[in-house]
């Protein structure tokens, strides 16, 4: 793998907490300039809508969002996935349009010795090479999984993005589907997230997340999953399923989900959507294990959220 200029990061980069940045800059991959982002009144904190609805500014911390109480309530999924990031000494910094927005964590990207396609090389050595911890839902040709726990969870539920361009973009409009193995994201240059809107709570929901990880603190996760739902009269009335770790953009279970929509609650009904997790899956030789997880998680977190 050969060395080249397009291997560092030379363009100017966004910092607000920089606790990703930081790290970067550290090891030599980026070297650009840096923009500082201030918060303003419209990108950092809550905001309640007279329906019931929240915003959310892109500077609000991760322990903020992981501590605010009526968040919790509304959005529980959200909460708790932000509960599970890092370390407590992250989350008091990391924001959250910075965990949207955040590079690979792929270790042939950080090393700034390696050429691969999110530097502008030729292809992603990943493939060939040590992919233990990379994708299980081969989507396009780079083959680290996307590292935004928040975006998992916020495609969960439905939220919509706000750029000081653009507004209303979902979540797979903010980082594509996977096909494009150059970009972490599909933000322009010079483009930043302002706020996200979450839509109106549904009435009864109930959600969980959970992750697997390779270790019991400040790991990564292998696999994770945000699930919610609305049971009533002993059937599932409202399900949605999301994943992350799997593949280069966090994913929805649309199979294990419509497994279960309008179902009666049945150890049947969870094993059909426990298979279905790993509909259109395609590992790689070394990720085989994630769908095992996967499928463990779905069962694990649909049992839990029924009982």
């Amino acid at each position: 793998m050969s060395v080249a200029t397009a291997d560092v990061i030379s363009a100017p980069e966004f910092r607000a907490a920089g606790t990703d940045l930081s790290e970067r800059r550290r090891s030599g991959l980026s070297c650009g300039s840096i923009i500082d982002l201030a918060a303003s009144p419209d990108t950092i904190g809550v905001a309640w809508n007279a329906d019931g609805s929240a915003r959310i500014g892109a500077l609000t911390t991760i322990a903020a969002i992981a501590s605010d109480p009526r968040l919790a309530e509304a959005y529980p999924g959200i909460a708790v996935a932000a509960q599970g990031l890092a370390t407590p000494q992250i989350r008091h910094m990391a924001t959250l349009g910075g965990n949207l927005a955040q590079r690979s964590r792929c270790w042939y990207f950080r090393n700034p010795q390696i050429a691969c396609l999110k530097k502008g090389g030729p292809d992603c050595p990943a493939r060939s090479g040590n992919h233990l911890y990379h994708v299980a839902f081969d989507l396009g040709p780079c083959v680290a999984p996307h590292p935004s726990t928040m975006a998992m969870a916020l495609l969960a539920y439905d939220a919509k993005v706000t750029t000081d361009r653009r507004s209303g973009l979902s979540i797979s409009e903010l980082l594509g589907d996977g096909s494009n193995g150059a970009a972490d994201n599909l933000l322009a240059p010079g483009e930043r997230i302002e706020r996200i809107e979450l839509p109106v709570p549904l009435a009864g929901e109930r959600a969980l997340y959970k992750r697997a990880i390779s270790r019991t603190h400040a790991e990564w996760p292998l696999v994770e999953i945000c699930v919610r739902a609305v049971i009533s009269g002993g059937a599932f009335q409202q399900v949605h399923i999301a994943a992350g770790g799997i593949a280069p953009v966090p994913l929805r279970l649309a199979a294990s989900a419509a497994a279960l929509q309008g179902k009666q609650i049945n150890a049947a009904t969870i094993a059909q959507a426990t298979e279905l997790a790993i509909s259109g899956a395609r590992p790689l030789p070394m990720t085989g294990y994630k769908l095992e997880l996967l499928t463990g998680l779905v069962r694990d977190v649909v049992e839990r959220i029924v009982a």
